[in-house]
């Protein structure tokens, strides 16, 4: 037998030209012979990733996730790993394909990372959910259906696409949307449905005409009534003639994780019999309105992270306005349901029946008036700017195309929803019950602490522990306070050598000068006269 010696270790050892293998003296590197005709057998994993370019293109996401999308489908993309991935279809192409052999779990794994980083190659696109904008400004609407057909309204009307000019993604939690159609008055039919007066009707169309806007806050449609108004079925519809789901309604979330999973898998949802709201969920929801983003660890890392980011359409259903916090209660839209006349109740398979007979002309009717809305938008001027501004525009120029009278109502109603939250924060109640006594009240947060108290004298969980505290949630009671007249200044400080922080609380709508002057509350040396109230005997 022919050898040949290669040194190891500075000796040298014989090596037979058949082993497979080489002894380094420290690995053993593995020599298989080359493939018959010197070519070597491509890897599963190499197949795996060949198979895929042929029939995707991979892009990264702007919140840092790889998708696929179908080179010959529809405009929507496609997760890489999961349970409707990419990778369960690459697993089933591959046998198809390579009839007899089947992809191990190793090479679907490697596949993936090459393909994970064929998406870094391009800049991020945006990926949208259900609801998404081109570069025209044109709004396009996922219908959610198989062939990927969408609906695109813009100044000039609405039509419906064979294939959407923007990125969707799908979700679970989604449902697919009859195509709209012009039939009749889908607005008339609609509020047949609804137990509600017209003024409050007509606000519900105008925010059903925002929530297909995804660039601007939406404030939470609440509905709220007694028991047997059908608020359950009524936000049920109204969920799903946004964003349709098998799951409109939903209970609480019982934490930050568990909300996070529900709000990025739908563009609506709707939380229903909400009776109270822990603050981190009041939060959240206050986010959510405006814009969300939640950053979490990556699946199968240590170190990278995702970014959930989102804003969300949002709806809540509840029998006592005063369950919500006050940065919260100027975010709501309330609408109050009328209680059914037992003639005219219907069971919930009738109304079924009539929602999905009505529903394409509805539609039609609300996305003609969409387009319409975006014509004129673009003009509206508001002569003061309300907290959730952009809506407040939108309800300006439903006003101005139909003749109502939205925004003056959602007006009237944001100041009597934070009347009722007020009333509903013990704290919150006996600043007004102190200013409406004195008229104006200046002191520190600890001087405040000490002259307010709860009611029967026993203080409430929600009731602040120490002045600063107390001075934080002055100042996030400050907006529901202005509503009912109250302004709070927290700028200024006392002239004494201890330059301590003041509260300046001051009512608005107080009477003209020439009518008797209101009482002064207790207020600070040098910054006004001082009042009868009690100091603290660490501040003479």
């Amino acid at each position: 037998m022919n050898t040949t010696t290669t040194p190891v270790n500075g000796t040298t050892r014989p090596i037979d030209p058949n082993q497979t293998t080489v002894d380094t003296g420290r690995t053993a590197v593995n020599k298989r012979p080359p493939a018959e005709g010197g070519d070597k057998k491509p890897s599963a994993a190499v197949r795996l990733v060949q198979l895929a370019r042929e029939q995707y293109r991979f892009v990264m996401s702007t919140d840092g996730r790889p998708y696929a999308v179908a080179l010959d489908g529809p405009n929507t993309v496609l997760p890489l790993r999961g349970r409707s991935g990419v990778r369960q279809r690459l697993a089933r192409l591959y046998a198809d394909t390579y009839e007899g052999d089947v992809a191990s779990q190793s090479a679907l794994a490697d596949a993936m990372t090459v393909l994970e980083g064929i998406a870094e190659d391009d800049d991020p696109v945006p990926v949208h959910l259900r609801v998404g904008q081109d570069e025209t400004g044109t709004i396009v609407v996922d219908l959610g259906t198989a062939d990927g057909r969408a609906v695109t309204v813009s100044a000039g009307g609405w039509h419906v696409v064979d294939r959407s000019p923007v990125l969707f993604r799908r979700s679970g939690a989604m449902a697919p949307m009859p195509a709209p159609i012009l039939e009749g008055d889908g607005l008339s039919m609609l509020h047949s449905l609804f137990n509600m007066h017209e003024s409050a009707f007509r606000q519900l169309v105008a925010w059903l005409i925002a929530a297909w806007m995804p660039n601007i806050p939406h404030p939470v449609i609440t509905f709220k009534g007694e028991q047997g108004t059908g608020k359950s079925k009524t936000a049920q519809m109204v969920v799903n003639l946004v964003d349709p789901s098998p799951a409109a309604k939903r209970s609480q979330p019982r934490d930050v994780k568990a909300w996070s999973t529900q709000a990025f898998n739908s563009w609506a949802l709707c939380l229903d019999n909400v009776s109270s709201i822990p603050a981190w969920l009041s939060d959240t929801l206050c986010k959510a309105v405006t814009g969300d983003g939640i950053v979490d660890r990556a699946l199968y890392t240590d170190d990278d992270v995702v970014v959930l980011s989102f804003r969300r359409v949002l709806s809540m259903t509840t029998i006592d306005a005063g369950a919500f916090a006050g940065d919260l209660a100027e975010r709501l839209l309330m609408l109050e349901l009328q209680l059914i006349d037992p003639s005219r109740r219907r069971t919930e398979e009738e109304l079924d029946t009539a929602f999905e007979a009505v529903r394409p002309a509805v539609l039609g009717s609300l996305f003609d008036l969409l387009a319409t809305v975006l014509a004129v938008l673009p003009n509206v001027k508001l002569e003061t700017m309300p907290r959730m501004a952009d809506f407040a525009r939108v309800l300006a120029a439903v006003d101005q195309v139909m003749g109502w009278n939205t925004l003056d109502d959602y007006l009237a109603t944001s100041a009597n929803v934070a009347g009722d939250a007020l009333e509903g924060d013990p704290f919150g109640s006996a600043i007004v019950a102190l200013v409406e006594q004195f008229g104006t009240w200046t002191g520190t947060a600890a001087m405040l602490l000490e002259q307010v108290q709860p009611p029967g004298g026993i203080r409430p969980p929600t009731w602040p522990k120490d002045a600063t505290r107390a001075g934080g949630k002055v100042r996030r009671l400050a907006p529901l306070l202005r509503t009912v007249g109250i302004t709070v200044d927290d700028t200024q400080r006392s002239r004494d050598r201890h330059r301590h922080k003041l509260l300046i609380l001051t009512r608005t709508d107080r009477p003209d000068e020439t009518a008797s002057a209101p009482e002064t509350g207790p207020l600070w040396p040098d910054v006004a006269p001082i009042g009868q109230g009690h100091m603290p005997s660490d501040l003479h």
